[in-house]
């Protein structure tokens, strides 16, 4: 089976131009243009020398970034809600529309917690610049039902306001679904 261009399991190729592009657009152009201006990779919070750059504000963001990737190992959505706004509103991949709050999230990630019998997201990098956090990752959702299994790469874009995640996006770089 070929797994170098499998979709994600959503509804990926659908897009919804008509929620908020301003700010889709300025959150996807400064994302990238950060990680195409190479200031990602310089910049990882695993580098001491940079962390001892970041501001308070931004290593608590990354902090909170930090415990938003490790509830999803916890496979409870109300740890992973609980890191966000009332009205966040995440979008699951550069191809697929934005949903909005809690019960949104909740209803779109359900599905794959009950499948899965493990969750791991591994954080590569980290990188924060004022309220803006991006991590390079890979998650898995580990699933005995082959469809279901699941190994994601790629890059977050997280927008944080007042001590909370307001905006996650996520890009892709990579799927491949089941254990071969």
């Amino acid at each position: 089976m070929n797994h170098d261009s499998v979709d994600l399991p959503c509804k990926c190729h659908e897009q919804d131009e008509t929620v908020q592009p301003e700010r889709r657009n300025l959150l996807l152009g400064s994302g990238l243009a950060l990680f195409a201006a190479g200031l990602a990779p310089a910049a990882s919070a695993q580098d001491n020398s940079i962390i001892a750059s970041l501001t308070d504000d931004e290593r608590a963001n990354i902090r909170l970034v930090d415990r938003f990737c490790k509830a999803w190992e916890a496979m409870d959505l109300s740890q992973v809600t609980a890191t966000m706004t009332e009205q966040c509103i995440y979008r699951q991949s550069q191809d697929t529309p934005p949903v909005t709050g809690h019960q949104a999230v909740y209803d779109l990630m359900q599905p794959w917690i009950e499948t899965s019998h493990k969750i791991t997201y591994e954080v590569l990098e980290t990188f924060a610049r004022g309220p803006v956090v991006i991590n390079h990752r890979i998650d898995i959702y580990h699933s005995d039902d082959e469809a279901r299994h699941l190994e994601w790469e790629g890059v977050g874009l997280f927008l944080i306001e007042d001590g909370l995640i307001r905006e996650w996006q996520d890009f892709t770089m990579r799927i491949k679904r089941g254990h071969g």
